[in-house]
């Protein structure tokens, strides 16, 4: 049975057969559920807790509001 990744960017769950896999030179591997998280990631260099639209930082600031 395949197990459903988690977005490296924004946290989103990713289903199987679905999302991009992206392996760096050091064998760092990143799954991303679009190529906008990917893009945001890689080529742009965004932090996902800066980036509202992302799910990990919703996430955060609702634990840290209870």
């Amino acid at each position: 049975m395949l197990r459903a990744a988690k977005c490296s960017f924004c946290n989103a769950t990713i289903e199987p057969g679905t999302g991009i896999m992206y392996v760096k030179r050091d064998g760092t591997v990143f799954f991303f559920c679009s190529g906008k998280c990917r893009k945001n990631m890689l080529k742009l260099r965004r932090k996902p807790a800066k980036i509202k639209w992302a799910k990990k930082t919703r996430e955060e600031a609702q634990a840290r509001r209870r």
